[in-house]
């Protein structure tokens, strides 16, 4: 496949759609350019199994299994519907980094029975099958054995009954009292404590953290990494690059927090390399009390043209930080540092991987964000692809309420996308500030949903504004509207086809659109319906109408400004009750239809990315060129990584 005949779409499976994604203008970038997306993407390949693990405990040996087992039987067997039933089972856990759905996080219910499996792996294994079975049989089929990969529900111990591998014998209260013992007050730069380690209770009940470095847990994987980022480092662009590489590499090496801090600060201050790169325990979405952080990996290179629409809005984000509707105690008297570029990406790695965000801002830590500002990315050809493999799947048309709306979203509605992610990355993670004194797990498992609202809301907000139109970033003061049209439809309706009936709103960026949206509709006073309507042959289908957009503007900078405050001064209950109330349940009558609804659409309702492989062109002994080929299948893919990117499978 070249670029010529570039296909997005791949290979379909259970409810999953794979897709490809283009490195538009890699051709054009120098040689040591290409060098040293390279390595990095090397650096970023090698993190694949410890996102397993920490997904986990036993995902590497049923990874390991399966894929035995497939490649030895699947020219044989393929006749067989339990054997094609565990090749999906396979396929799904190579999507997730796991047994556990990487959005639900809910346990996969295998549909092959436990007879064939056991059956097959003595076939397969011969002399290590009946140890291999004792470790794994149960957790693949007894679905009350660790079966949620994080549990957020209220009122019950959240480490303990999430099979996430961070923690090992401990309870919920005995984390938070740990952390909390570390966590001091006074300290103006504490490092993010927890991060890159597991928590472990010995035999005699003393608590101890195994730290996630070189000499430490995952360190022959984490040595790749470091091999391949020193190789990087050879090829940079500029002198700050090679010092971020440096400051990473020893954090690799020692696990000292401040030195990723450190880092962090360093990687703030790189603006005029081409290339940028994110390499590490980076987001604690997966840890119940967003404590420890997953690892990612992601290689990425501008694109130049479309990076003046992040610029323009970095340039004025003091002007959007004093006109915010929060209260001014909580607002940044002066914003520092905020950056953000339009971006390709080049090689996705870890929770990145197969499924990625779109827009990412970095670092984390509040304090750093206070004093250094933040680096923002939205991923252009990420959202490329999306676009794309949408056209003509009859979505809008389905749950838009009438070809006005219709119109208006087909208008605007991906310049509005891009835009929203843009403010949300570039402004809103970025924007207000913590009281002198608030613990910044202040809100422990709802700190995640709180942060995402505010950063959503941050963008809803000033997408309507006139603002905007004076930057020359919209053409149209209407075309907001597309924007609130299709997130209310999102957060009320339609991103409820991801769930499954009867079950509650488990992920973070789920519930923080739940929470908008059903808060807004709660307190609208007519500005927003939910109309019913009734078809000749598909029965009663509800949609949402918007009456008032000013009104609806005014209630999202309401909610704004209650959900600032909340992360401000670290108000638990009311983070709790705001996210209970809101942003968890589901109408089971009109999840029934929505869900009725898409199933006719044939639409898988969630996407992952297929990696573009890079490979080394030698000539007359030395590197001549790096080339890109989009040719590799899932399987093909997956089982190259296990092979060369994992030192699991040398065991």
């Amino acid at each position: 496949m070249n670029n010529n005949n570039f296909q997005y779409q791949g290979e379909r499976f259970a409810d999953i759609q794979m897709l490809r994604y283009r490195l538009p203008g890699f051709e054009a970038l120098s040689l040591n350019q290409k060098l040293y997306i390279y390595y990095l993407s090397e650096a970023t390949l090698w993190g694949r199994d410890i996102t397993f693990d920490q997904f986990g405990k036993y995902n590497l040996l049923i990874r390991s299994t399966l894929e035995k087992i497939y490649t030895t039987h699947k020219n044989t067997m393929a006749d067989s519907e339990e054997f094609a039933k565990l090749t999906e089972y396979l396929k799904r856990i190579w999507f997730s980094n796991g047994i556990y759905h990487h959005y639900g996080c809910e346990k996969f219910k295998p549909e092959f029975s436990q007879a064939f499996f056991e059956d097959i792996t003595h076939k397969t294994l011969d002399a290590e099958a009946e140890e291999t079975l004792k470790q794994i049989t149960r957790i693949i089929f007894d679905d009350s054995f660790l079966s949620k990969r994080v549990n957020k529900a209220d009122n019950e111990d959240l480490i303990k009954t999430s099979a996430c591998n961070y923690y090992e014998n401990v309870s919920q209260k005995e984390v938070e009292d740990y952390y909390s013992t570390l966590s001091d007050k006074n300290d103006p730069e504490p490092p993010s404590y927890g991060l890159n380690s597991t928590l472990i209770k010995n035999e005699d009940g003393s608590l101890r953290e195994d730290v996630w470095r070189v000499g430490g847990k995952y360190s022959k994987t984490i040595e790749h990494i470091v091999e391949n980022l020193s190789k990087a480092s050879e090829h940079a662009e500029n002198e700050q690059q090679r010092k971020i590489i440096g400051l990473l590499i020893e954090y690799y090496k020692t696990g000292d927090l401040r030195i990723f801090d450190q880092y962090s600060i360093e990687w703030l201050k790189e603006l005029d390399g081409n290339i940028d790169f994110i390499n590490g325990f980076i987001e604690v979405y997966g840890d119940p009390l967003g404590i420890k952080a997953s690892w990612e990996g992601i290689v990425e290179y501008k694109d130049i043209e479309a990076c003046h629409r992040t610029q323009t809005i970095c340039q004025n984000a003091q002007w959007f930080e004093d006109h915010s509707p929060v209260d001014p105690r909580f607002r940044k008297k002066v914003v520092k540092g905020v950056t953000a570029n339009v971006i390709c990406a080049a090689m996705l790695g870890g929770d990145e991987y197969p499924s990625t965000a779109i827009g990412i801002n970095l670092p984390n830590a509040d304090w750093i964000r206070a004093q250094y500002g933040s680096k923002s990315v939205t991923i252009s050809n990420i959202t490329e692809a999306y676009n794309e493999a949408g056209k003509g799947n009859g979505f809008l048309d389905e749950y838009a309420i009438d070809s006005e709306t219709i119109a208006l979203v087909r208008k605007y509605g991906n310049r509005c996308d891009d835009l929203h992610t843009d403010l949300h990355e570039c402004l809103g993670h970025g924007s207000g500030q913590l009281l002198p004194g608030v613990d910044p797990n202040a809100l422990k498992n709802y700190s995640s949903t709180i942060e995402e609202a505010r950063a959503d809301l941050f963008g809803l907000y000033y997408i309507a504004d006139p603002k905007l139109v004076e930057l020359g970033l919209l053409e149209d003061a209407e075309a907001y509207k597309s924007q609130y049209y299709t997130y209310l439809m999102n957060g009320m309706l339609t991103q409820n086809v991801r769930i499954k009936l009867g079950d509650n709103i488990e992920e973070a960026h789920m519930r923080n659109r739940a929470i908008i949206a059903n808060w807004t509709y709660a307190h609208a006073d007519g500005a927003i319906e939910l109309i019913k309507k009734e078809t000749p042959s598909e029965g009663t289908k509800t949609y949402i109408k918007i009456n008032d957009y000013e009104r609806l503007r005014q209630l999202f900078a309401t909610l704004l400004a209650e959900i600032q405050r909340i992360k401000s001064e670290g108000d638990f209950e009311a983070a709790r009750d705001i996210v209970e109330t809101y942003g968890v349940k589901i109408d089971q009558e009109l999840h029934n239809e929505i869900l009725d609804r898409y199933k006719k659409l044939n639409i898988a309702p969630y996407k992952g990315f297929l990696n573009p492989r890079l490979t080394l062109i030698e000539a007359n002994g030395s590197v001549s060129d790096v080339t890109v080929s989009y040719e590799e299948s899932l399987e093909e893919q997956m089982l190259r990584y296990s092979k060369e990117y994992s030192e699991f499978s040398k065991e």
